[in-house]
């Protein structure tokens, strides 16, 4: 092999990590400011509550709000360690050092989001807790390094611990590391609100799909595995702005994402036609 090289921070172009425009998200309760008290401090946040609650919007709302590069790491089974921190690659007749996600932020003060970290292996969730503790260290086995955090890094990790089973839930280890802002579906009028906004539709459509959405969260005791998102209520709502029929927007939007089951899908249609 040839000699070994370390890419230059310099050739990373870490603007375009940077959220250009402000997402709108609704504060509900105070997790604005508790963000903003935990950047300050330099604080590792996790961020709990079920899947399409708003907690990746969050996020990319309080990286504009702070003016930090947003780097997202989609976690699952297959994440190594590797992935996170960086590896050594063949280019030419060199072996190239490429820093991981999780490396780059460290260096340049960004806020990495490992999304849905459970998803992850054990042993590549090891790595994040010296640089989640005090200490604030990335060890880089591979080249016999330690990098210290950038002042302005910021880790940030989410997990929906009513969908997790038990083999998947975070290590205890792992989650005292972390403060814990909790997540829920937002209330009806602030609901109604974000997808007036988001959807372009008038309040009446956002009021009426907010309202199946309530009533579709009251099935998950039913047999229902997962409740309808807001994000799904979104596109629901979006479709019916584009001119497709409430009862086909909300079935291809709605009842078929959040379920196989065609009985159950039948109920929430029935639920589309009692409300609309």
């Amino acid at each position: 092999m040839g000699k070994n090289v370390t890419e230059p921070a310099h050739e990373i172009d870490i603007g375009r990590y940077r959220v250009a425009e402000e997402p709108y998200y609704a504060n509900v309760r105070g997790e604005v400011e508790l963000f903003l008290t935990a950047a300050k401090c330099r604080m590792p946040v996790m961020l709990k509550g079920p899947t399409g609650c708003g907690k990746t919007r969050f996020v990319r709302h309080m990286a504009h709000r702070l003016n930090r590069p947003l780097i997202t790491v989609a976690c699952h089974e297959d994440l190594t360690a590797s992935d996170l921190v960086g590896r050594y690659l063949l280019k030419g007749q060199e072996t190239v050092w490429i820093d991981g996600p999780l490396t780059l932020g460290v260096k340049h003060g960004a806020i990495v989001y490992l999304d849905e970290v459970v998803e992850a292996r054990k042993d590549t969730t090891v790595i994040i807790h010296p640089l989640s503790d005090d200490r604030r260290l990335l060890p880089i086995e591979k080249k016999g390094q330690i990098i210290e955090a950038a002042e302005d890094f910021l880790l940030v990790i989410s997990y929906n611990p009513g969908y997790q089973s038990v083999l998947k839930d975070l290590k205890p280890s792992t989650k005292q590391r972390f403060m814990a802002i909790e997540f829920d579906y937002p209330a009806a009028a602030v609901e109604t609100e974000i997808v007036r906004r988001e959807a372009g539709v008038e309040y009446e459509v956002a009021g009426k799909l907010v309202k199946l959405g309530a009533k579709v969260r009251n099935l998950k005791n039913h047999g229902l595995e997962e409740g309808v998102s807001t994000r799904l209520l979104i596109y629901a709502a979006t479709l019916i702005r584009e001119g497709i029929p409430v009862d086909q927007a909300c079935d291809v939007a709605v009842a078929r994402p959040v379920t196989d089951d065609a009985d159950m899908q039948r109920s929430i249609l029935e639920l589309v036609k009692a409300i609309f």
